[in-house]
C-alpha cells in the first residue's frame, strides 16, 4: 500500500484536471465530437495504436492533431459506443508535464438489419501530458489492446 503524503492545492488541481482530460476524451468519443476530441491533443501529438498489446510493432502511428480525424471518425461505423473508464494512475507529475496509465473498456454496438452485436475491448492508455497556457493536453497517447470480445445481442 502506498503511503500518502500531503499535496499542494495546485497539485490536487492538476491531478483533477488530468482525470477530467481523460474523461473528456471518452465523452467526446461517445458523442462523436471528433473536433472536441482532437482539441484535447497538442498540435504535434504522437498517437500510437497497438492492436496486440504484446506486439512491439504498432498497428498505427500518427504524428499530428490533424491526423487524428480519421481515427475518431472511424467510430461512426458503430450505432453507439460507451467508454467505461477504470483507474487513471499518475506516475509522474510536475507543473508542466505528467505521465499516467488509464484502463478503459469501450463497448461498441453494431446493428446490421435485425442483428445486433457488441464488441468490448480491454484497453490501456499510456499517456504523456503537457500543460500549455494553463490547460492539460495529451502530448502522447499509446493505446494498447489487451483483448477483444465480440458477442451477439438479442
Amino acid at each position: 500500500m502506498t503511503k500518502h503524503v500531503t499535496i499542494s492545492p495546485e497539485e490536487a488541481a492538476d491531478r483533477l484536471a488530468i482525470r477530467e482530460l481523460v474523461e473528456a476524451y471518452a465523452h467526446c468519443a461517445d458523442r462523436r465530437d471528433a473536433k472536441g476530441q482532437m482539441a484535447l491533443f497538442t498540435a504535434d501529438t504522437h498517437f500510437v495504436v497497438y492492436m496486440n498489446a504484446k506486439d512491439p510493432k504498432p498497428s498505427q502511428e500518427l504524428h499530428s492533431r490533424e491526423a487524428l480525424a480519421p481515427v475518431f471518425a472511424d467510430l461512426n461505423q458503430y450505432a453507439a459506443t460507451m467508454h467505461f473508464l477504470g483507474q487513471t494512475t499518475i506516475f509522474t507529475l510536475t507543473r508542466e508535464r505528467g505521465t499516467a496509465e488509464t484502463y478503459c473498456m469501450p463497448h461498441h454496438l453494431t446493428i446490421n438489419r435485425e442483428k445486433r452485436g457488441l464488441m468490448i475491448a480491454a484497453l490501456r492508455y499510456a499517456d504523456q501530458f503537457v500543460k500549455m497556457d494553463g490547460v492539460w493536453l495529451f502530448a502522447e497517447r499509446l493505446l494498447y489492446v489487451d483483448w477483444l470480445e465480440e458477442r451477439a445481442l438479442s
